[in-house]
């Protein structure tokens, strides 16, 4: 099925024809989690945006291999390699090894990618399992010449690659501002300039997570990462690198100088970058107790909650927004999408029901108008303003208001589906009558309870749940993120 798709490339800042550069092959590239805590609404949406990407080109008969990795080692406080990394930080507050981490929320979130319906990648990588790959392409950069070692650690050295590459064309940096930047961090003393960056650091004695190398004992870097692991699977050369806006400086930046300064070759061919998350206007953060992850969503389980909203309502609202713009979450904005959902998955009911009643309407220009949308840059708010086109002759049919041949309503049924359910993604909300979804919400009224409880300080009480529970082998765990209840085997 050949269509002629339009990309926004953020490299090129402009609109592109969609041209892969194997014919009928995909490589796409996205940056996945990096796990330390439970997964949250920005790492939700990438999922989501990528997913329906992936899945339309699968529809118009693209072969894709779809990489996304697992981020588990080299992510440091901060984007200027400094401060501890992430995970091994959250494996000495919870004392657990940095892998007992990763493994806990890595789980987590595929249960939430589950739940909202994202494909797996057919590539999963994880950073740790790369190490080597990482060792050599570092290797290559310092053979030649953008890099150098201080004290056991190497850095990319952007002044050098400056001068036979242009470094900043995709996030539109100039390297005279970023060399002039004041060192104001700790370890900025190792670098020639505040903008060179970690390609392998040397682990301090406290360090959790080490590998040999041929320069120290240390960990890799985390830009260099995506680089090594997405040329071992895609090449040095692949059309889709995606993730969300935060990644574009610095991360996107130096993994191009990396692939050109390893390999000579820039790796992407389609940069595409979504938007930023805020909630209630604001952008998510802990500090301004705004942050929801995925499961407070599911459970309603948070103050700025006014209900649980279902996996697949969160869904369907990021699909109102096109991938490229801002997305602020609401209880207002996910009440109406909860009922604009509804009233997608209602009319389904009906459309399996109708039968040809006459000439009348014709469906290929809704059809047409499905495809132009998803061709103009994977444009899911028009394409679900035609899918309410077509709920309304759906309706106005079962009414016979309306009147459809056999030939136009196979189209709006295969129409309708196709779009749907297999290039939205979207399904039939979770029923929650089984044992098992019975005795998730009995234990969030009772979590709720010995909270509301604690907060009334009624430690009497809120101790009083957390017995009977252990008598009936429930175990309670209280942490930063809330708590939390396992079953005793």
């Amino acid at each position: 099925m050949t269509q002629n798709i339009q990309v926004y490339n953020t490299l090129s800042r402009k609109k592109e024809k969609f041209v892969p550069i194997n014919k009928s092959h995909v490589g796409m590239y996205v940056c996945g989690p990096t796990l330390y805590g439970p997964p949250h609404l920005g790492h939700a949406r990438p999922s989501v945006v990528f997913d329906v990407i992936y899945r339309y080109l699968l529809h118009v008969g693209y072969k894709v291999r779809y990489v996304k990795n697992i981020t588990d080692v080299g992510h440091l406080e901060n984007d200027a390699d400094a401060g501890e990394d992430k995970i091994a930080k959250k494996a000495r507050v919870e004392q657990l090894e940095p892998m007992e981490v990763v493994q806990k929320y890595t789980l987590i979130y595929h249960e939430n990618m589950a739940k909202l319906n994202v494909l797996p990648p057919t590539i999963e990588p994880r950073a740790s399992g790369h190490i080597i790959e990482q060792i050599n392409m570092v290797e290559e950069i310092l053979k030649n010449g953008y890099a150098y070692v201080a004290n056991g650690s190497v850095y990319f050295d952007v002044e050098k690659y400056n001068q036979d590459h242009p470094y900043g064309q995709l996030s539109g940096r100039k390297v005279e501002d970023l060399l002039s930047e004041t060192r104001t961090l700790d370890g900025q003393e190792e670098k020639r300039n505040s903008a060179d960056f970690a390609l392998w650091k040397k682990a301090s004695p406290e360090h959790i997570m080490r590998w040999p190398s041929p320069w120290s004992d240390g960990f890799p870097g985390w830009h260099i990462e995506c680089s090594a692991m997405s040329t071992k699977y895609l090449g040095q050369e692949f059309d889709i690198h995606g993730g969300g806006m935060d990644l574009l400086f610095p991360h996107h930046e130096c993994e191009i100088a990396q692939s050109v300064g390893s390999g000579g070759k820039a790796p992407v061919k389609y940069w595409l970058h979504n938007n930023m998350i805020t909630i209630n206007g604001k952008k998510m953060g802990k500090s301004l107790g705004n942050f929801i992850n995925l499961d407070e969503f599911f459970s309603g389980n948070h103050k700025l909650l006014e209900q649980a909203y279902s996996a697949m309502t969160i869904r369907f609202f990021m699909l109102q927004a096109h991938y490229g713009g801002t997305l602020d979450f609401s209880n207002e904005g996910l009440k109406a999408a909860e009922k604009g959902l509804n009233r997608i998955l209602d009319a389904h009911k009906v459309l399996i029901t109708l039968k040809p009643n006459g000439e009348g309407v014709d469906i290929q220009p809704t059809k047409e108008a499905c495809y132009k949308a998803m061709n103009d840059d994977f444009n899911t708010p028009i394409v679900l303003a035609s899918i309410f086109d077509m709920v309304k002759i759906i309706n106005s049919i079962h009414k016979n208001l309306q009147f459809i041949n056999e030939k136009n309503l196979t189209l709006l049924k295969t129409t309708f589906e196709t779009f749907v359910f297999e290039i939205l993604g979207l399904k039939n909300s979770e029923t929650k009558n089984t044992s098992t979804d019975i005795s998730n919400e009995i234990m969030n009224v009772l979590i709720d309870l010995r909270k509301e409880a604690k907060r009334a300080k009624n430690f009497t009480l809120s101790d009083s749940i957390r017995d009977h529970l252990a008598k009936i082998g429930v175990t309670l765990k209280d942490s930063r993120e809330g708590t939390s209840w396992e079953v005793k085997s």
